[in-house]
């Protein structure tokens, strides 16, 4: 393509995801970056490149804390920053992300099935860091099986252009995909779910779990780190406390892979890093209070058995709890993964059941020696004056917060 075309039809491309974003706002179509992304990249394949091109590049990917490491990660860059942060992470969200601010650095969600497909357009990217969570089973019915991920991971990363690798190997998976890897920042944090690494991505033998660290009779095991959390996150001999705003061991994990980055790549000063990610006290909705018809509602987000195991030990089991469960695209169409998630560690003994599967959910819960209560409406059982707890996954999130206004 000839030097002056390809600018010519980027900036045409640009002007028409503007135009039909616009439009999708005003007529309430959603938050306006799904179809100008689409038609933009339909008219300019080579656009994410063009958009990357120069920019210090930060991707975060992983089945569980996507958004809200991101959101944690641009807080510690302490600067400027381009980030899709309504979670839009396929790459028409990205496209509309890059476009709408052209800050030097970019701090991009990315779906970990996408990773390969960012990757390969960065070749013009000053510099490429990639922040890998975790894998686990999540939407059944479409995503593929979490080794064969972890395995296409293994092969993007050897076969790109050269990155520096942000690894949570707590995780087997993850540390299977970065083994042998020059550039990479190895990060052990606690974690309870291990469900979906029982068996050894090498040889499949079953792994043994102690300590927060695992093994194989094969020889693979668990990396040393870098950076851990334990009390408080440990890195270069030095220890530094979180207090972070945002609830939960799985948020100060998340808090930890954010100051991998920033710190370790990134060079940023860790007590200004810390205070950052401190101040932040919300993300996309998530933890926080919210008001609808006179009753108040926290609200989380849960999609996966994993992600169910994390907030069974964040519920306050003084309150009332609805958990809300869809079955949209978003979501996943099997709700089979309602009987790997251990609602048997919820210390609440009553449920409100709502959603498309409540019914399925409620069965589940039954099963587990729960009340329930299966409803469209919980506003007349939520106690007036006190705050309900609402799990929902993603779909019904979203209707959580179209429904509710902040308190």
């Amino acid at each position: 393509m000839s030097p002056l075309i390809a600018p010519l039809r980027t900036a045409v491309a640009l002007g028409a995801m503007r135009l039909v974003n616009g439009a999708s706002r005003r007529l309430g179509r959603g938050a306006g970056t799904v179809a100008g992304g689409r038609l933009a990249l339909w008219m300019q394949p080579r656009l994410v490149s063009h958009l990357l091109a120069g920019r210090s590049v930060v991707l975060v990917t992983g089945t569980n804390g996507k958004t809200t490491t991101t959101a944690l990660t641009v807080a510690a860059m302490g600067q400027p920053v381009a980030s899709n942060a309504t979670g839009s992470n396929m790459l028409s969200g990205v496209v509309a992300a890059l476009a709408s601010d052209r800050s030097h650095t970019a701090v991009l969600e990315v779906d970990e099935s996408y990773l390969p497909l960012i990757l390969a357009d960065s070749d013009l990217a000053e510099s490429v860091t990639v922040i890998l969570l975790n894998l686990s089973r999540d939407q059944l019915d479409r995503v593929t099986e979490v080794r064969s991920i972890a395995a296409m991971w293994s092969r993007v990363l050897r076969g790109t252009r050269p990155v520096t690798v942000v690894a949570n190997v707590s995780d087997p998976l993850v540390a299977y995909a970065v083994a042998d890897l020059d550039r990479v920042v190895k990060v052990k944090v606690p974690t309870t779910w291990n469900g979906d690494a029982l068996s050894c991505p090498i040889c499949t033998r079953a792994l043994s779990f102690a300590d927060g660290d695992w093994s194989c009779r094969c020889g693979f095991i668990s990396p040393d780190a870098n950076v851990r959390l334990d009390s408080e996150i440990s890195w270069n001999g030095s220890n530094f406390p979180l207090g972070l705003s945002l609830p939960g061991a799985f948020n100060a994990a998340n808090a930890t892979m954010a100051f991998a980055a920033a710190v370790v790549v990134h060079a940023h000063d860790p007590v200004e890093v810390i205070a950052a990610m401190n101040a932040v006290t919300s993300v996309a909705g998530r933890f926080e209070i919210r008001e609808w018809r006179g009753r108040r509602w926290r609200l989380m987000l849960a999609k996966n058995p994993a992600g169910i195991e994390a907030l069974c030990q964040e519920v306050d089991p003084s309150r009332l709890l609805v958990i809300d469960i869809n079955d949209g695209i978003a979501d996943g169409r099997d709700p089979s993964w309602l009987y790997d998630a251990p609602f048997e560690n919820l210390s609440t003994r009553t449920v409100i059941c709502m959603g498309s599967r409540r019914r399925d959910l409620a069965t589940r819960l039954q099963y587990a020696g729960f009340e329930v209560l299966v409803t469209e409406d919980p506003v007349d059982l939520a106690r007036e004056g006190e705050v309900t707890e609402v799990i929902a996954n993603y779909t019904a999130f979203a209707g959580w917060m179209n429904r509710t206004q902040p308190c």
